[in-house]
């Protein structure tokens, strides 16, 4: 079954939009596991506007399942990640001012840049995963510079599954053949939903893990936080 993570950095939006505490980060967190996910995901930004860096260390001790910090691999993200020792790190490479992640790595250009930094992760025996747009031919860059896993950037899949849902995953299937070649893991994330979910994990060979937060903390809103993350399992269950 492929895992779910969930990323709660709208907990944490919501958050700051008042100030204090309310909704807490840690408590959505552990009803999060108790509700079944497998996973916690935050993506701490350099201006905190949602997960902040006391919450990524308030957050470690919580997370029984796996614990997957994002980010852009700036120095102060890089030493927070090597001393909090996630179970995974996720390499993105967003700018400091964008709103969400809007692109994956080119992993061929920036090959000596994410070798220097993945060694340092790999030494500290943290998993590492690379944001990859879905382009077979960057897998095996991702491989060469030590790169763990993948995490299929999934953005372009959403938009265009209600229009066609076969040609919306060829890209994602493709790059995910090659990356089973390597002996990559594959994760993916970024705009699934549970409208969109079932169909790319049927399709996608061997496909690890999934990190989803916006659409699962809207859909929350609606159905409640336990009721959700049980249907994105069912989602993601194999019958």
């Amino acid at each position: 079954m492929t895992k779910l993570s969930v990323n709660i950095n709208k907990i944490a939006t919501i958050r700051n939009a008042r100030g204090g505490e309310t909704p807490s980060v840690t408590e959505a967190a552990t009803k999060i596991q108790e509700f079944g996910a497998h996973g916690i995901t935050i993506h701490p930004r350099p201006d905190e506007r949602h997960i902040t860096r006391k919450d990524v260390y308030d957050l470690k001790p919580l997370v029984t399942t796996e614990f997957n910090i994002e980010g852009n691999p700036h120095r102060d993200f890089i030493d927070m990640v090597l001393e909090v020792k996630p179970e995974q790190v996720t390499l993105v490479p967003d700018a400091d001012d964008a709103i969400t992640s809007n692109a994956g790595w080119d992993t061929k250009k920036h090959f000596d840049f994410l070798k220097e930094i993945i060694a340092e992760f790999k030494n500290a025996g943290i998993r590492t995963s690379v944001f990859l747009d879905p382009t077979p031919e960057l897998v095996e860059y991702a491989f060469k510079v030590g790169a763990d896993r993948i995490e299929l950037y999934t953005e372009a899949y959403a938009k265009n599954y209600t229009i066609n849902k076969e040609q919306a995953i060829k890209p994602y299937y493709d790059t995910a053949v090659v990356a089973n070649e390597f002996g990559l893991g594959i994760n993916a994330g970024h705009d699934l939903s549970l409208e969109n979910l079932k169909y790319f994990s049927d399709n996608i060979p061997n496909l690890l893990e999934v990190s989803i937060g916006h659409a699962l903390v809207s859909e929350a809103l609606y159905m409640g936080m336990e009721n959700t993350v049980q249907a994105y399992l069912k989602r993601l269950a194999k019958w």
